[in-house]
């Protein structure tokens, strides 16, 4: 006597979930260019580290003997496995069964895998297409009540969801049409990524068309929408390349707040000099540059991970390594506002800082800012409301700082360039130039009596601005010890990587001091 027959009966119910919602709704993922849930979790994991929780639940049907038929997957897949062969957890919506409605959800799944990645400390990383168990309209009926969003015990799944962005790496993944809660589930993470095909929105086009607008899903909630948004971080071509980006993001960060980011061996000089750097910044500052290849220079090739590309442009944001260990990048755009913050920027810097205090990241900020963005569109933004919590945020920071001014510095935009109250280190180079305002516009306003009476106004503009600029050079400011350093750009990595050797025991695991604002 031994208990087979259970564990063939085990055997048949497992067979009866890896079928999902049947051939047919398969096929028809396949059709549309998509992959299953669990073709997903095979490709996102480490090769055969999935462990599944929960995979018999479901609706199950009975003979009259009370022998099972057949079974109905719930369309929620979860468990862990292993991504870098580091634990983690994985959570996905079955998009085959019923397309991700709640009428065949059980809510306790997605709640089990925020709960364990929360206790266990383990990163999460939700797989996500179609409502995320938010439910249609049919629950009334197959409920048989109208459900009260957020009441007697509809919390606590939303709890885990926001309070485990202070405690572990969440990674978003949109892999289809993502609406009502999914898309909050998709917004709730560190990073997000979604598929160009696919598209987010709080309500989709059905819902929408009752308020007049004929849309479709890419015009309501698309990829160019979202990204530029800020609704969603990154937007590729196929889901492999989603897979590919989550496995990269968690590579830069620790398991959890308990933790420090991992290093890994580097084989590229930290003395490493680039000739580039030399040139890299025009003398004539009406000129523009490209800052990307500067990040790529200073940082170990290969190494920067960049987030937010379509969102606040005027400040790039991402991931790099300085001598293998992991560091959070800001640096200006002169090709956007001429580095300008505009609100939206002022959104991502929030953001970004948020991300690097809450895993002890230490922030480098290669720094080409001319002040905040002016003008009526800016007022109406409200952009010095979000440029005064950037600043915040980057005052209330605790993790290491360096900045390295590249070229502006200017205006209350300009005194968010490292935290107040505490030794920071900061560098110049040679083409950096700053002060309360720019000189261009500031003389006519501060000179206009001298420049009206003058015979030749124009000639004497110019005098002012020739003799005001050599007051501006940043020798005179370093004379008199208002900047600590100028530096030779060749040498910005070395210090770079200095910086990061300096500030590795200076990050304390614990508790983040701040909860990430999606």
């Amino acid at each position: 006597m031994n208990w087979k027959p259970e564990l063939d009966e085990l055997a048949r119910r497992e067979a009866f979930a890896k079928e999902m919602g049947g051939a047919d709704k398969v096929k028809r993922q396949h059709d549309q260019g998509r992959f299953t849930v669990r073709e997903r979790i095979d490709k996102l994991l480490d090769p055969k580290t999935f462990h599944e929780i929960g995979a018999i639940s479901g609706i199950g049907e009975y003979a009259e003997s009370g022998e099972l038929i057949s079974a109905t997957p719930a369309n929620c897949v979860f468990g862990r496995g292993k991504v870098g062969d580091r634990p983690v957890v994985i959570v996905g919506d079955d998009f085959t069964v019923r397309g991700g409605s709640a009428d065949a959800s059980i809510w306790a799944k997605p709640m089990m895998a925020e709960q364990m990645a929360h206790d266990f400390r383990l990163p999460i990383i939700r797989v996500i297409e179609g409502s995320g168990g938010g439910g249609s309209v049919k629950t009334i009926e197959t409920k048989g009540a109208a459900n009260l969003p957020g009441g007697i015990g509809g919390t606590e799944w939303y709890w885990y969801t926001t309070a485990n962005m202070a405690r572990v790496p969440v990674v978003g993944l949109g892999l289809g049409s993502v609406a009502g809660l999914g898309a909050a589930r998709l917004a709730a993470s560190h990073y997000s990524v979604i598929t160009k095909s696919s598209a987010m929105f709080v309500a989709g086009p059905p819902v929408v068309a009752r308020l007049g607008q004929s849309l479709e899903k890419q015009e309501l909630g698309g990829w160019q929408i979202q990204t530029k948004a800020g609704g969603v971080d990154h937007a590729v071509e196929t889901e492999e390349e989603a897979f590919e980006c989550a496995r990269k993001f968690l590579s830069y960060l620790p398991s959890s707040v308990f933790d420090l980011p991992p290093t890994i061996p580097c084989n590229d000089d930290p003395e490493r000099a680039d000739e580039m750097l030399l040139s890299a910044v025009p003398r004539n500052r009406k000129q523009v540059y490209k800052m990307r290849p500067i990040i790529e220079s200073v940082v170990d090739r290969g190494s920067f991970f960049e987030m937010g590309q379509n969102f606040g442009r005027s400040i790039i944001t991402g991931f790099a390594r300085l001598q293998g260990r992991a560091v959070l990048v800001l640096a200006g755009d002169p090709f956007i506002y001429g580095g300008s913050w505009a609100a939206d920027t002022c959104q991502k810097v929030v953001r970004a800082v948020d991300l690097a205090e809450t895993f002890h990241l230490p922030v480098v900020y290669l720094m080409d800012c001319p002040g905040f963005a002016i003008g009526l569109e800016a007022e109406k933004a409200a952009t010095i409301r979000h440029g005064v919590r950037a600043m915040a945020a980057v005052n209330q920071s605790t993790v290491p700082w360096c900045t390295i001014i590249i070229r502006n510095s200017f205006g209350v935009a300009g005194v968010v360039h490292q935290p107040a109250g505490r030794f920071s280190m900061r560098y110049a180079w040679p083409s950096a130039y700053w002060g309360s305002l720019p000189l261009e516009g500031g003389i006519e306003a501060a000179y206009r009596a001298d420049i009206d009476a003058a015979e030749d106004p124009k000639a004497k503009l110019a005098e002012i601005e020739d003799r005001l600029n050599k007051l501006r050079s940043p020798f005179r400011t370093a004379e008199k010890f208002w900047v600590e350093e100028i530096i030779d750009p060749r040498k910005t990595r070395s210090l770079l990587c200095d910086f990061a050797r300096l500030a590795e025991p200076l990050r304390t695991p614990g508790v983040a001091k701040m909860a990430i604002r999606p």
